[in-house]
């Protein structure tokens, strides 16, 4: 009695699918990074809103006229203080190609380790930066 039974693969076959996966995850590794590069950028831009948004609602609220005014963003509390105190960095972009990070804030240079730094001027102008 021949018993021929089939079932499994053989080792050419799993090899085969090993190196499809491989392909697989070689090509998609730059592509996740890429897009986790864009996100970090895109998160620090939206920081960088909030705490222009933050700090000219602040401003605004405020019975003081001394110009320039400037304030530090908390992105942890959402919040703006006149001093950098104990205020943790957040930046994870080392992007430089972030200037012009949307329609309402210009920055320049890289957020890393960094937290934002908004200056309101008396003639109305408000600059943001992040700084260390």
């Amino acid at each position: 009695m021949n018993k021929n039974n089939k079932k499994g693969f053989t080792l050419a076959e799993l090899l085969i699918v090993v190196a499809i996966i491989g392909v697989l995850v070689a090509v998609s590794i730059p592509i996740f990074t890429a897009q986790l590069a864009k996100a970090r950028v895109a998160t620090d831009q939206a920081n960088a809103r909030a705490a222009k948004a933050a700090a000219v609602a602040a401003e605004l609220t405020s019975e003081s006229t001394s110009f320039p005014a400037t304030y530090f963003y908390d992105a942890n509390a959402g919040t703006v203080a006149k001093e950098r105190g104990t205020i943790a960095v957040y930046g994870k972009s080392t992007s430089t190609d972030v200037s012009n990070a949307g329609a309402t804030v210009d920055w320049t240079g890289d957020a890393k380790d960094k937290v934002v730094q908004i200056t309101i001027q008396s003639n109305n102008t408000i600059g943001v930066s992040w700084v260390e």
